[in-house]
């Protein structure tokens, strides 16, 4: 009796081990999958998918690829210390490439102005497939704008819903759609990450309350909308800060409110008035070395309206610092950035008065801003 026990508890264990050593090969033969799977069902997208889906469906259509064939004269070194990348996207001294978006209905088109620069000639892809000539209309370098026209088309894209920058909140939600390294109809999507940042410009100016986004913005995107969440132009993308040139979270976009007083000018004139004094403004660097707050006077440009007010110069013979601009409207000007943006906002053929510090003492002169785009 027990050596039948035995040797069926060894039986039993045989066939278990047998089961176990099996046990793969049987489940690959039985559950293998050898026909196409059934597709699950979904569901409804979330909210927030949904409205990121019809956004761009919405919008794409009036979001263009901007190629700018450059000029060799114009052709220059890469300035490493330029935010726009200074040269043409896509680099190589080859053909330049950048997003621009319909502005109205005539066919003009919005984008950068490094975008364009230097340019003998200028196409445009449309989202359609269709590849345009385009004309320039208008350049705007201090802003960094741009106004192309289309050529015929047969059937012009819509013309892109404009918002406000004026009341943006840090946090809210934004989109760019662009053509990143050549990659046509590109979303990304972001946040406003800081408003009212300045950004230098090639000009050596400045544009004053710049958006910063980290929705990501890589040569190519420069611009494209950044859009807010209701598909509203809130900004044009005109630049990144990285190391590597690629896309590290922090972007920045011209506001709207800018564009949107800028792109009309270049439409009706092609160009824009840029107000100004008619000064050559001392380095900054070394006024601060000397314990200057404020824009020293090295020279004022004959015939303008600081040389006619009597603003004072540095003394060319001595070396002598003359006036210092410390206050335009009873607003402190510290820097040069300061006062360009207040005379922005000012604009050309209205007086200021100006304050300035002459010899350790204060005094008061009004000037008539001018257009310096026209001096010589």
């Amino acid at each position: 009796m027990s050596d039948r026990l035995t040797r069926f508890a060894l039986l039993a264990a045989l066939l278990l081990l047998a089961a176990f050593v099996a046990e793969p090969y049987i489940a690959r033969y039985l559950l293998t999958a050898d026909a196409p799977r059934v597709v699950a069902a979904r569901g409804d997208l979330a909210p927030s998918e949904t409205a990121a889906v019809e956004l761009f469906q919405r919008v794409s259509p009036s979001v263009v690829h901007v190629f700018a064939q450059p000029d060799p004269r114009a052709l220059a070194a890469p300035d490493p210390n330029d935010p726009f990348g200074a040269g043409p996207e896509g680099g190589g001294g080859g053909q330049q490439s950048g997003t621009g978006f319909i502005w109205d209905r005539a066919g003009h088109v919005v984008t950068n102005n490094h975008v364009v620069q230097g340019a003998s000639s200028v196409s445009i892809r449309l989202s359609s497939g269709d590849v345009v000539p385009a004309t320039i209309v208008g350049l705007a370098p201090n802003y960094d704008l741009a106004v192309l026209r289309l050529g015929r088309v047969r059937e012009p894209p819509p013309a892109i819903a404009i918002g406000s920058s004026g009341d943006l909140k840090v946090g809210q939600s934004v989109f760019a759609i662009g053509n990143p390294f050549g990659l046509d109809q590109t979303l990304t999507t972001g946040i406003v990450s800081a408003l009212q940042r300045r950004l230098p410009t090639s000009e050596g100016r400045e544009i004053a309350d710049v958006i910063q986004t980290d929705a990501a913005i890589n040569p190519g995107n420069s611009g494209g909308p950044l859009l807010d969440s209701a598909g509203r132009v809130i900004g044009v993308n005109t630049a990144i800060y990285s190391p590597s040139g690629a896309s590290a979270g922090i972007g920045f976009a011209i506001p709207i409110d800018v564009v949107n007083r800028v792109v009309p000018q270049l439409i009706n004139t092609g160009r824009v008035p840029t107000p100004g004094l008619g000064i050559i403004a001392g380095n900054e660097a070394a006024a601060a070395r000397l314990g200057i707050e404020g824009v020293v006077i090295v020279r004022t440009m004959p015939g303008s309206p600081a040389a006619r007010a009597g603003l004072r110069p540095v003394d060319p013979r001595t070396g002598e610092i003359g006036d210092v601009i410390v206050a335009m409207n009873d607003r402190p000007v510290r820097r040069l950035s300061d006062l360009t943006a207040a005379l922005q906002g000012i604009g050309v053929g209205q007086t200021v008065q100006i304050t300035v510090d002459r010899g350790g003492r204060q005094a008061w002169v009004p000037v008539e801003v001018g257009d310096m785009g026209t001096a010589r």
